[in-house]
């Protein structure tokens, strides 16, 4: 009686003990982590219909990706041995392994001045930040113009990381149409109709990614002069500056600008065929002051990074001055010969009209889903041609762009030609009869 008594007792305390910590955990107070409101409010649009495209390549056909902006991709772009040669050094002389100041070394300020000033919008090294990259340097003018609840005009179709950071700060992004039509110039009139008191910034992209187009100087005058009646500063992506052919060239707006203020972003990127050394740069085009605050507004933001790659930029000096033009004309070679390719090939096919591009690395196509019979839209083109033909594209739903899809054509061109011949017979099979 006495053993049966003591193990009564001893499963009476560990009964009690298991009801004290139910109640003590019942009466706990319960963590609720709950992410940021920027966090919840950042969304890539690529990311977003890239990520619900769950699609598997046909597995007796290699995969070939005409989606992805890098044109390191493939090997047949790679960057001129005095870049490797100007980072190996910097790396090599061991100066260069502490934090840079945040808007960037001194030199690489002045070098990256003296590479982007023209006769008409000279620019110093105070004119300069050096950024992680151009999307960096995005990250920097956007919220140093606006604040949340303001508007920034972008363009449509544009490149989707402008919405992402106007999102992610709570600015108002207002996509103005660019007219297909009319080789992709920006419709001004609808442009203007989207300004308010409210309204920050124009942004513009020259040359244009999606689009592969070139802004005429004509064209680019016209949206100066839109900003000026409105008194609005312009932010111009020109990471694709120079990138041009077909008898077009690049004019940056800055030095066609008197009175308008311009914020220009720029890049190793896709020039210099290295978007992972994440260089880019902010250029502040003011002649009379108008930015000053913003000038203190960027010094500010770019202290949230401490600085850009320490290495990669203290290569710049050499970078933009010792580069030769037969590495720059060489690769304007093969994109134009690509570019050349692509168009003629997709405008052969039925269904489908290509926009000629003037520049960068892009063209876009029209779907034409009437032919098409059994195709939704640019979405579903994009998501069969993938399953059925394993050449992954772009729909222009990712751009802001229905109908259209995108292509890259920095792949050398016996795969752009066995990519093309398979959209073809895709088409083909998915088209009604003539």
């Amino acid at each position: 009686n006495r053993a049966l008594l003591f193990r009564s007792l001893r499963l009476a305390s560990f009964l009690g003990r298991l009801v004290q910590k139910k109640m003590a955990s019942s009466s706990a107070p319960k963590w609720s982590i709950e992410p940021s409101l920027a966090a919840n409010r950042t969304s890539n649009p690529i990311r977003a219909i890239v990520d619900q495209m769950k699609i598997a390549p046909n597995p007796d056909k290699e995969v070939i990706k005409l989606s992805i902006g890098d044109p390191t991709v493939f090997g047949n772009l790679p960057p001129s041995p005095v870049m490797e040669e100007a980072v190996t050094d910097a790396l090599r002389s061991g100066r260069f392994n502490g934090y840079p100041h945040s808007c960037g070394y001194a030199e690489s300020r002045d070098a990256v001045a003296k590479y982007c000033s023209r006769e008409n919008a000279v620019l110093t090294a105070e004119d300069v930040i050096i950024a992680s990259g151009c999307s960096g340097a995005l990250e920097l003018a956007i919220p140093a113009l606006a604040n949340e609840g303001d508007n920034i005009l972008i363009p449509n179709p544009g490149f989707s990381l402008y919405k992402t950071i106007c999102d992610s700060h709570g600015i108002v992004p207002r996509p103005y149409t660019l007219l297909a039509d009319r080789d992709w110039e920006a419709d001004l009139s609808h442009m203007e109709s989207l300004i308010d008191d409210r309204t920050r910034a124009v942004l513009i992209n020259n040359p244009s990614n999606p689009c592969g187009s070139v802004y005429t100087s004509d064209h680019l005058k016209a949206i100066i002069a839109l900003c000026e009646r409105h008194q609005l500063p312009i932010i111009s992506d020109e990471i694709y500056a120079e990138m041009t052919f077909g008898g077009v060239d690049f004019v940056p707006i800055a030095s066609l600008s008197k009175n308008v203020p311009v914020l220009a972003v720029g890049g190793l990127a896709k020039r210099f065929m290295v978007p992972g050394w994440r260089v880019g740069w902010v250029l502040v085009h003011d002649r009379d002051g108008k930015l000053e605050g913003i000038r203190g507004a960027l010094l500010a933001l770019s202290t949230l990074v401490l600085g850009a790659n320490s290495i990669a930029q203290a290569a710049l000096p050499r970078v933009l001055a010792d580069t030769p033009q037969e590495y720059y004309d060489k690769t304007m070679a093969t994109l134009r010969e690509n570019a050349e390719f692509c168009y003629e090939r997709l405008g052969r096919i039925r269904g489908l009209k290509p926009i000629r591009p003037q520049g960068a690395m892009y063209i876009m196509t029209y779907v034409d889903v009437s032919i098409l019979h059994d195709i939704r839209d640019d979405r579903d083109f994009s998501e069969k041609l993938f399953s059925e033909e394993s050449v992954f594209v772009l729909p222009g739903q990712c751009f802001g762009m229905a109908s259209f899809f995108r292509i890259v054509f920095c792949p050398p061109l016996p795969q752009l030609e066995i990519a093309l011949d398979r959209i073809r017979s895709f088409c083909e099979r998915h088209s009604n009869a003539a």
